[in-house]
């Protein structure tokens, strides 16, 4: 991939953070700003990655909920091209899993298949305050950095 094709100065990275309220609304505009943050980046992969926050920004309403607290969106792209995506938010103590495939009753992990579809790797580190970060990395096409 050229460097042309993101928009970007060569050898600078990008990142855009943003704090937003752990709610169906929040997590909406958590998928819109990376829309736009990502169309303005010039990502070529931007849908692949929109699925991404948006299965992460869900997953930190529904499951790492904790009243009064917020989560937090960041995306990082780097001069290769390569985008790190992280969600951050309150539930330290609820790590998310992929379900196993052949239970057909499992009720939850599901959103994170697709997410390990489309990224090159992912996990979970601790947060400050008893909370956790999920970040998945994407490579940009046509680079192998695994």
């Amino acid at each position: 991939m050229n460097q042309e094709t993101l928009r970007q100065v060569p050898g600078r990275a990008y990142l855009f953070t943003v704090q937003l309220s752990a709610s169906r609304r929040g997590a909406r505009l958590a998928r819109l700003l990376a829309e736009r943050q990502l169309d303005e980046w010039g990502v070529p992969f931007a849908g692949e990655a929109l699925q991404v926050v948006a299965e992460l920004a869900a997953n930190a309403v529904f499951h790492g909920l904790v009243q009064g607290r917020d989560f937090r969106l960041a995306l990082r792209l780097d001069p290769s091209g390569a985008l790190r995506i992280e969600v951050t938010d309150a539930r330290g103590d609820r790590l998310p899993c992929i379900p196993d495939l052949g239970t057909a009753d499992a009720e939850s992990g599901r959103g994170l298949l697709l997410v390990t579809a489309y990224v090159d790797r992912w996990g979970v580190d601790e947060a400050p305050a008893g909370g956790k970060t999920v970040w998945a990395e994407m490579s940009a096409p046509g680079r192998v950095d695994q």
